[in-house]
């Protein structure tokens, strides 16, 4: 392979390459969007109705006035959709590597960085695409943030899935068979999904469990949900911009030692 190979034309190729390998497989398995819908629209038509009567949300920002539940907690379906999907993405991983499928993409003469960024990007264009098929379904719904917000919310769901696929990256080199990947669904996926403020206010739980609330304020997927909330309201909220950039790196600075042959997890597992 020539330098020029290696040059910005080859590694748009290999990009385009990765990406379409993705889509062909989201293509293929049609049951992988139907489930990505179905978890949140349950949660949005089933108990939504029935936290309505029983769950008040206070004018509190990014909302002008008072918002009914459904309303609130659609951001944190929406960080919920890209939440599984990362660990979809994850389970992907460990299958090409039961087949010998990655083995082809990791000696690749482009960086090991490269192709794992790439990776990671495919699945996250597979996830706003989800997204915006639920934000359509949840419009029907009378779910209506500004129209500028459906436009301003692409680069936190950008930033959201890439924090989110790079911690499924990162997982995905410590799972050696998919029989384990239903583990690490339990106890990562619904304890970061339950304990953050995807679900109910920070404020309600600091009344029922200070504890819990703590929890809830450094888990970084609670970060992921304000900048998707504030982001469809035309707002940004700094500090959870400032969380999931950092989370972000290091996810991805942890992914990128871990699937270095010589010294990462990888490594150490052979």
């Amino acid at each position: 392979m020539s330098l020029t190979d290696l040059g910005p034309r080859g590694r748009a190729r290999a990009f385009r390459g990765i990406v379409w390998r993705e889509a062909l497989r989201f293509l293929r398995q049609r049951e992988r969007f139907l489930s990505a819908l179905v978890r949140p629209l349950v949660w949005l038509f089933i108990f939504a109705a029935g936290f309505r009567a029983v769950l008040g949300i206070s004018i509190t920002p990014p909302y002008q006035t008072y918002v009914l539940y459904e309303v609130y907690v659609t951001p944190g379906l929406v960080a919920m959709i890209q939440l599984f999907n990362g660990l979809q993405s994850s389970l992907s991983m460990v299958y090409d590597r039961e087949t010998g499928a990655m083995r082809t993409l990791l000696v690749s003469p482009f960086p090991r960085w490269f192709l794992l960024t790439s990776k990671l990007l495919a699945g996250v264009f597979v996830s706003i695409l989800q997204v915006y098929a639920f934000l359509l379904i949840a419009w029907f719904w009378d779910i209506e943030p500004p129209l500028w917000g459906y436009v301003a919310v692409l680069p936190a769901l950008l930033l959201s899935g890439m924090m989110l696929g790079a911690l499924g990256l990162f997982l995905s080199s410590a799972i050696r068979q998919l029989e384990n990947f239903a583990g690490v669904m339990n106890f990562v996926i619904f304890p970061m999904f339950f304990a953050s403020s995807a679900l109910y206010p920070i404020w309600r739980l600091q009344e029922s469990s200070p504890l819990l609330a703590n929890i809830a304020r450094a888990n970084p997927f609670t970060h992921a949900v304000e900048l998707i909330r504030f982001a469809l309201y035309l707002q940004v909220n700094w500090i959870s911009l400032a969380v999931v950039v950092g989370c972000t790196a290091a996810f991805l600075g942890a992914s990128i030692w871990a699937y270095d042959p010589s010294k990462g997890l990888i490594a150490r597992k052979r």
